[in-house]
């Protein structure tokens, strides 16, 4: 019987967005005047709420025009906009805001679409002790966080006095590959004062826990929520246009902060309550993402960032 509704329920839903729905559609711009995509530029501001919902309305449109241009290249977004017009029979002298507005919708979707597929490159790339850039940016990253303590050697426990788990961090490094180095770096490179103040509170007895690890935890975080979607309605946001590796990097300093003020108003027993901790965390910030106006972090200022209700 369950099967027999949920099937009835399917079909349902089915017939509404393949015909009611198109149905309504129709009748709506016969009464107004304007299509669908008019009314969702003239009716919504820049950011998540519009370009949500233009990029669902391409998504369903029956025409392959619309459907193919959330799979354009970026530089043929303007192009695009122009054909859009064109099939929709929109005048670009008399609705000039129209085409604008497109555009930088459209160019925020493709450029997530693009930024998905550089983040998991980097993820996917291993790190390589062979390798003279990699090893650089480890080396680089230990006199970031401990500037007035020489390194003895590149096979040393002193790692473990920024939170790597062994003598060699390359090791700790496989789940999330070059990916968890470029975002350690990052945040010692352009918040310092605040990682350095971080890494001391995370040596202290009363909360202590690995950094070097959590940033690699919370970058696996952010990844997952980037290829998620979730990540979409922040950047929608925060993003004029396209949305790049810059704009991941700076969410991730964010999520570090959040996490590491979470994890001290937690107060876990020990280090073996991460897991839990995290996962707490991790659905705090998928609750806030719901919201279309959020933005975690609408400006970098890694010292003061906050959750802002736009």
């Amino acid at each position: 019987m369950k099967h027999f509704l949920r099937v009835l329920t399917q079909f349902f839903v089915f017939l509404y967005c393949k015909c009611l729905w198109r149905s309504l559609k129709f009748v709506v711009r016969k009464f107004t005047g304007s299509c669908e995509l008019q009314r969702i530029c003239y009716n919504n501001k820049h950011g998540a709420r519009r370009t949500h919902k233009i990029e669902s309305s391409l998504r369903y449109s029956k025409h392959e025009l619309l459907q193919s241009a959330l799979s354009v290249h970026p530089d043929k977004v303007e192009k695009t906009i122009d054909d859009i017009m064109a099939l929709k029979k929109i005048n670009p002298d008399t609705n000039p805001q129209l085409g604008i507005s497109l555009q930088a919708s459209l160019l925020q979707v493709v450029g997530y679409r693009s930024l998905v597929s550089e983040v998991e490159k980097l993820r996917r790339e291993p790190y390589d002790c062979e390798n003279a850039e990699h090893e650089e940016m480890l080396l680089k990253l230990w006199k970031e966080l401990r500037p007035d303590t020489p390194l003895t050697g590149r096979i040393s426990k002193q790692w473990c006095e920024i939170g790597f788990q062994g003598n060699d961090p390359k090791t700790d490094f496989r789940g999330m590959g070059l990916l968890g180095l470029h975002n350690l770096l990052y945040f010692a490179e352009h918040d310092k004062a605040t990682a350095l103040q971080m890494l001391q509170d995370s040596l202290q007895p009363k909360h202590k826990y690995s950094f070097a690890i959590v940033g690699i935890n919370i970058t696996d975080l952010a990844w997952s929520l980037l290829v998620g979607g979730a990540l979409k309605t922040h950047l929608y946001n925060v993003a004029p246009e396209i949305p790049n590796l810059l704009h991941f990097q700076q969410t991730f300093c964010y999520l570090m902060q959040e996490f590491h003020r979470f994890w001290i108003e937690e107060d876990p027993s020990d280090i073996m309550e991460f897991n839990r901790v995290r996962s707490k965390f991790h659905r705090r910030i998928l609750r806030q993402l719901k919201n279309p106006d959020m933005a975690l972090c609408p400006h970098f200022s890694a010292s003061d960032l906050h959750l802002v209700n736009l």
